[in-house]
């Protein structure tokens, strides 16, 4: 393998010394730890031009290289403690690969003279652990064959469809010797077959009413201001796909209709009126609770354009085209002719939700919107409450929302103070439930040492919103393990460092959010709202 990368006859250099030099080429300025001993001698003597950023559970430190990775668009480099460390992150692990987020995790392995004698903190099998949910994984079988494999392992990482990549390093194989690795450039972008291209244009030219499904590779291409070129272009009605992790389109725009639901009855209600469906960077679809769905029995057409063959594979009837977003969406706007079509109506945004005690979760969200900067970026996990925040909270489009897209909680504080990281220059807000929280809460002590212009809103209902509300649609009672009551939010904070405030009356938000929001550092508000249920899902019948 290393004969593909290294140079011949180039001077021989540390295991360690290569990696690092690797990394510089690859534009990698940060490393996501939380160190053990089989990481000591990588760590050793480190260098001042990386900065090694410190979680204190091995989760906040994926969720942090996450949000980092998606605010930079490339890869972030992680360094994880043998079997327990990796154990520890494997929820944020799955997260990132749902996400599509291209990381480089390396492990520590226990030295290789010992590994037969099941020495202790070695691990076995290492690289199958954290599959399936890492893109490649590798225990390379000599020492100097390790930045090679790290440099595969970013190649691989870094092409759509992207995703989490994992390397198991013996503890001894940093000092041994080997050739430098010259970085490569791999293309990233592929083009869409033009034959199936012409289809998809003439099939939305014959269209009475066509709809575009956006989902979150639009976002992740740069290309929703391309995005809306189309769906301006084609007069098409533009809806989100469900359990989308990022905002592909303007949520203001005329044409926008709104947010498909993961139940198959009602996203093939939403839907039902549409003659021709297309599905830009998205699958054909997620859905969370079971029913028929009436969208595949063949009455409208449905188009998909995906970046990721898995999902081509998967989408149950119609046309897949295989490319990434912005050649196809180039290639379609050229070939779409003008329409005679009557613009779509969009939504109606509702009006803005009265303030009252106990705190509405509504006002909490309208409110906030208001007071949020232009170019503020929202990391969000308060997911019974995502219904209201798609209607009082419409985001900008590119670059806007991140949430989770694996429904596994922990990833939405750490993957804010990662995006903080990121974009320095602009405030995060981290809109978060109480139950979320509390999964990936040492996240905030990693931002308060760095001062991030960071804003925590915790929205405290006491308990697992989203498990409240499918216990009513599935119709089942007496559930134990949903209530949280006694967390003090404010002083948890407060005791990582943080600037902290609890508001419980509607009169007194809008001054501790704009106080907040201005902070030069971490501050985090918590706000006790209603806890009534809210409903995520129609009833079953």
């Amino acid at each position: 393998m290393s004969s593909k990368h290294t140079r011949t006859g180039a001077k021989s250099v540390s295991v360690k010394q290569a990696t690092l030099d690797l990394l510089r080429s690859f534009g990698i300025r940060k490393i996501f730890g939380n160190p053990g001993s089989t990481e000591l001698p990588f760590l050793s003597d480190w260098p001042d031009d990386i900065d090694y950023v410190l979680g204190l559970q091995e989760a906040s430190v994926i969720g942090m290289a996450d949000g980092y990775a998606q605010a930079t668009r490339n890869a972030s480099f992680v360094n994880l403690h043998s079997a327990a460390g990796v154990g520890n992150a494997l929820g944020n692990i799955y997260t990132a690969h749902r996400n599509q987020t291209p990381l480089v995790i390396t492990a520590g392995q226990q030295a290789r003279s010992i590994l037969p004698l099941q020495a202790f903190l070695y691990a076995e099998r290492a690289s199958e652990f954290p599959r399936p949910y890492v893109k490649f994984s590798v225990e390379p079988a000599r020492a100097e064959d390790v930045p090679a494999a790290i440099a595969r392992a970013y190649y691989v990482a870094m092409q759509p469809p992207c995703g989490p990549t994992f390397v198991s390093v013996p503890i001894d194989d940093w000092t041994h010797q080997t050739e430098p690795v010259e970085a490569r450039n791999v293309s990233r972008e592929l083009g869409p077959d033009p034959e199936a291209m012409k289809t998809l244009a003439a099939a939305l030219s014959a269209s009475k009413h066509p709809a575009l499904v956006v989902g979150p590779a639009v976002d992740r291409a740069q290309a929703v201001e391309l995005m809306v070129r189309v769906a301006e272009k084609a007069k098409a009605t533009v809806w989100v796909s469900p359990f989308s992790p990022r905002s592909s389109f303007p949520e203001r725009h005329p044409q926008f209709a709104g947010f498909l639901h993961a139940s198959p009855a009602q996203l093939s209600d939403a839907l039902r009126d549409h003659d021709l469906v297309v599905v830009i960077g998205a699958p054909v679809f997620t859905f969370h609770v079971e029913g028929h769905a009436s969208i595949f029995d063949g009455a409208a057409t449905i188009f998909q354009i995906t970046d990721d063959p898995t999902a081509a594979a998967a989408t149950p009837v119609g046309t897949s085209i295989i490319a990434t977003m912005k050649p196809a969406l180039t290639t379609l706007l050229d070939l779409l002719p003008e329409t005679r079509r009557a613009p779509p109506k969009g939504r109606v945004l509702p009006p803005a939700p009265a303030a009252a005690d106990p705190i509405p979760v509504e006002f909490l969200l309208h409110t906030l919107s208001a007071a949020m900067g232009d170019d503020a970026v929202l990391v969000e996990e308060a997911p019974s409450h995502r219904p209201a925040m798609q209607k009082f909270m419409p985001m900008r489009g590119q670059d806007s929302f991140y949430t989770m897209a694996s429904g596994g909680l922990g990833f939405g504080l750490p993957a804010a103070v990662g995006m903080s990281l990121g974009r320095p220059n602009v405030r995060t807000v981290c809109l978060v439930g109480d139950g979320s929280a509390m999964y990936s809460i040492q996240a905030l002590w990693t931002a308060a040492q760095r001062k991030l212009p960071l804003t925590v809103v915790v929205i405290n209902n006491a308990g697992y919103g989203a498990m409240r509300s499918f216990s009513q649609v599935m119709q089942v009672r007496n559930v134990p393990g949903l209530d949280l009551p006694g967390i003090d939010f404010v002083r948890i904070a407060e005791g990582m460092g943080c600037d902290a405030v609890r508001v419980s009356k509607s009169s007194e938000l809008a001054p501790a959010l704009k106080r907040g929001l201005a902070h030069s550092g971490v501050s985090l508000i918590e706000v006790m709202v209603d806890s009534a249920v809210p409903l995520l899902y129609a009833h079953k019948n």
